[in-house]
């Protein structure tokens, strides 16, 4: 009952805070003609805002972050490493490098493409960081170092596609820092099966996740078929990022931080966990996304930004307080 009563509160908050949003912009609204455009739309102005445009982009913001706060709890139960994450691990990049390249030599190709390409990028990248880590056997340190480097190589690849770009550097750029400016329906309904099938996977594998919570000693030891689950978590793992980072980029933080946070709460269990971060993550990132349209008006800053001031903070905090542990239960 105390699980369900703070996924319950955590959904309500991110509810209120899209309703908050219907409001500001660079026309605001009050609250009740918001209200009025919502439950009864005209195809007025009023109502053109609050469909076309807030609505829609407040609900990829919360996809968004649910997908990637899940892929991050993944990956830290994988890897039973407190600092994995797409960011850390290499799926972030490995999925944006190959996108960052298709947008600047294959302008004609069409981004439905893109969540397949940054899936096959994703996988690749994060093989890789698991191969140089032996194999995600090593320490958690070995994962965190590959991982880095890996980053890093494809961050120099993505800086210097961009120098060739010429033009679209600015459109890039405001890309790579991660943000939703100017997504809509198509772009939900483009993001909505790769994380809702990623999540959906995670859950049916929520058993799977408890026993690896364990140790690969004690997983191979209850008959659990690592050189099979482990690539097939990964592959579970980069779905959401594959469908989150075409249209949002990298958002920085969600997937790191939203786990940790999700364990203070202490909901129990692989199920509810994963449940907990598609509460906590939606909420986090529609929250930023608000704040990234509302600060500057009228213009508005990258959601990537907004999220690394709020999540930096809050992993500072759990590293001060030495919370910063997993512990696959909780």
């Amino acid at each position: 009952m105390r699980a369900l009563i703070l996924l319950v509160a955590l959904l309500a908050a991110a509810a209120v805070v899209i309703a908050a949003g219907l409001t500001f912009g660079t026309k605001p609204l009050a609250a009740e003609a918001a209200l009025r455009a919502l439950f009864r739309p005209d195809g007025k102005l009023d109502s053109i805002l609050v469909w076309a445009l807030r609505l829609p982009r407040s609900l990829v913001a919360f996809v968004g972050g649910a997908g990637l706060a899940v892929s991050g709890y993944l990956l830290q139960t994988l890897t039973r490493n407190p600092l994995a994450g797409p960011g850390l691990t290499g799926v972030s990049a490995g999925a944006v490098t190959p996108i960052v390249a298709c947008f600047v030599f294959l302008p004609t190709l069409s981004s439905v493409f893109y969540p397949l390409i940054g899936l096959i990028g994703g996988l690749s990248a994060s093989a890789v960081t698991f191969w140089i880590a032996r194999g995600g056997n090593a320490r958690p340190l070995h994962l965190a170092l590959a991982g880095i480097s890996v980053s890093l190589f494809l961050g120099a690849i993505t800086t210097y596609i961009l120098l060739l770009s010429g033009p679209q550097v600015p459109s890039l750029l405001f890309w790579l820092s991660g943000g939703f400016q100017g997504r809509s329906w198509p772009q939900l309904v483009q993001m909505l099966p790769w994380v809702v099938g990623g999540t959906g996977l995670a859950l049916c594998c929520h058993r799977i996740l408890q026993i690896l919570a364990l140790s690969d000693q004690a997983a191979a030891g209850m008959g659990l078929n690592l050189a099979l689950w482990k690539p097939l978590l990964l592959f579970v793992a980069a779905l959401p990022v594959a469908g989150v980072a075409p249209i949002a980029g990298p958002v920085a933080f969600v997937g790191l931080a939203t786990p940790h946070i999700v364990r203070l709460l202490k909901p129990g269990g692989p199920a509810r966990s994963i449940m907990f971060n598609v509460a906590a993550g939606g909420l986090m990132t529609v929250t930023a996304d608000l704040v990234a349209r509302s600060v500057a008006l009228p213009k508005e800053i990258p959601v990537g930004i907004v999220t690394a001031l709020i999540g930096g903070p809050i992993f500072i905090y759990l590293v001060q307080r030495r919370t910063l542990s997993f512990t696959g239960n909780a």
